[in-house]
């Protein structure tokens, strides 16, 4: 199991509607997470990076049974050794009769799928339960042999999820998301909620930029298990870098043994 891992969050603009676009868009991004500076050992993206919001066209825009975001994500795992939360994408079923889930996959270095989880609760303010399926599985998966978990967006207000991943051992979080103003106030307090109450390290990589009148503030960030944000961008497009201690997550665990005193039975 690593004992460290060197991040790169790609904090991107998308362009609501215009999956080529946005692939053509990642892909630049992509290449220069992998290659400027350090190179990390893995890169987070933000959620519905291949369509955005565009609810109304999604099932004609989704990726068909992912395999473009795929084939894509894949190849550049494999091209650079390096490995891949892919944030999510709009991904349409057959099985599920054309439906469109949104969808978090991850690669790693040698281009080999290792995850797949799909959103469970859908944000109804924004209409997501007209237009996409919800997901039925929790989003546990390992990294360089690293326990870890994924939740997107509006899931980090359902803390029983991010529980229920660490109490599966999980010991990183990874959150990809489009989380829009004015919530900031909410957004950095339920992840650092979701760190300190699960004493694991949180990476959560938002969108930037603006899509019709909704503007969305980045704010990307990494947050250590005692909830110390070490690592925080602005609201530009950019890659935010940061490296996580693994060791950390079971020191913290072993001072405060909040697990071994919880009393399911009451609750």
């Amino acid at each position: 199991m690593a004992n460290t891992l060197k991040l790169a969050l790609v904090q991107m603009d998308i362009h609501a509607g215009h999956p080529d676009d946005n692939f053509a868009r990642l892909a630049a991004l992509l290449e220069r997470a992998a290659g400027e500076g350090d190179k990390p050992d893995a890169i987070v993206v933000p959620e519905m990076w291949n369509t955005g919001y565009a609810l109304e066209a999604i099932r004609e825009l989704a990726d068909a049974e992912g395999a473009r975001t795929r084939s894509f994500m894949s190849e550049f795992s494999k091209k650079h050794g390096i490995n891949v939360v892919a944030g999510s994408v709009a991904a349409s079923r057959a099985s599920l009769g054309g439906a469109v889930t949104n969808t978090s996959y991850a690669f790693d270095r040698s281009g080999g799928q290792i995850a797949e989880y799909s959103k469970i609760h859908l944000f109804k303010l924004m209409d997501e339960h007209l237009h996409l399926e919800a997901g039925e599985r929790p989003g546990r998966f390992e990294l360089e042999g690293v326990p870890a978990g994924a939740m997107i967006c509006y899931d980090i207000r359902f803390p029983e999820l991010a529980r229920r991943l660490a109490l599966d051992g999980a010991k990183v979080l990874f959150v990809p998301a489009e989380w829009p103003h004015p919530r900031l106030h909410h957004w950095r307090t339920l992840l650092q909620a979701r760190a300190i109450e699960n004493q694991m390290y949180v990476v959560a990589c938002n969108r930037s930029g603006t899509s019709g009148t909704t503007r969305f503030f980045g704010h990307s960030m990494v947050i250590d298990p005692w909830g110390e944000v070490i690592a925080e961008a602005g609201e530009e497009e950019t890659i935010l870098r940061a490296e996580i201690d693994l060791a950390l997550t079971d020191e913290v665990r072993a001072r405060i043994p909040v697990f071994d005193d919880r009393r399911p039975s009451l609750y």
